[in-house]
């Protein structure tokens, strides 16, 4: 049965509310009944399960990684193109063609993988925060547009989703059934993120440089690229990893109910 005054939680009173609303309206003296539910935060928004999304953002994080083992492939064979034109001074442009063509085509997949995916994870990242909204709205540092917002402000996208993530990885781990605080290492967010900046960044100076190669610079410059998607690989992997250890944590805290701990938020501020 569900609270009579915000209709999300299991009663635990016996007027028929819940922890939540028992502390925040006791119930009036003699008996008398209420003027009426009192409309609160965390009841504007409902649990929605980020399973299905989290699944398919892993999926598609999995397709990330297989075409840039795509491009790793097509990447040794145009490097091996360039580097003979330096061991015989002679260069045969119909082989390396068809290695660039090849290497056109893994890129345009790796183009493709990113971008869906992109889509997806954003989706699924917002869905997480507006359930961290209703597990402890103190706890966030800033407002569940910011999840979607933060990723397209130029430079700042390189740390504030991160802010957004650690606030909902704090709110997701409240998990102790006495309502104790818990603490859970942020080593799978930070590490993703950490990956995740490298790789951005690294791959941007790698294409750069490629694109600005002359011939004789031409094998280096693969190099670095086929570089960059290693470093993508490993992110994608610690993003997998991420993304599989927040949704299973919402599930475990849903489960308790949408209680929100009595503590500060972790920034002290109001969420911006």
């Amino acid at each position: 049965m569900l609270c009579t005054t915000c209709g999300t939680r299991p009663v635990t009173s016996a007027d028929g509310r819940c922890s939540v609303c028992v502390t925040a309206r006791p119930a009036p003296p003699h008996g008398l009944m209420a003027a009426g539910p009192v409309p609160m935060p965390e009841a504007l928004h409902r649990l929605r399960s980020p399973v299905l999304l989290g699944k398919a953002a892993v999926v598609l994080l999995g397709g990330v990684i297989a075409t840039d083992v795509l491009a790793l492939v097509a990447g040794t064979n145009l490097r091996s193109e360039f580097a003979g034109l330096g061991e015989t001074g002679l260069f045969d442009p119909a082989p390396a063609d068809r290695a660039e063509i090849l290497y056109g085509m893994a890129g345009s997949l790796q183009l493709l993988a990113m971008l869906a995916t992109a889509v997806v994870f954003i989706i699924w990242f917002h869905r997480v925060r507006i359930n961290a909204e209703v597990f402890d709205a103190g706890l966030q540092p800033m407002r569940p547009g910011w999840a979607i917002g933060g990723w397209f402000v130029p430079v700042a996208n390189f740390w504030l989703p991160r802010r957004v993530a650690a606030g909902v990885w704090t709110a997701s781990a409240q998990t102790n059934p006495d309502g104790g605080w818990r603490t859970v290492s942020m080593a799978p967010l930070d590490l993703w993120w950490t990956l995740w900046v490298v790789s951005t960044l690294f791959t941007w100076s790698a294409s750069k440089i490629y694109d600005q190669a002359e011939l004789s610079e031409a094998a280096g410059a693969v190099t670095l690229v086929m570089a960059a998607d290693g470093l993508d690989i490993v992110a994608a992997v610690l993003a997998i990893l991420f993304v599989r250890k927040l949704t299973r944590m919402q599930g475990e805290r849903a489960a308790l109910g949408t209680t929100p701990l009595s503590v500060p938020s972790p920034t002290g501020q109001a969420p911006v």
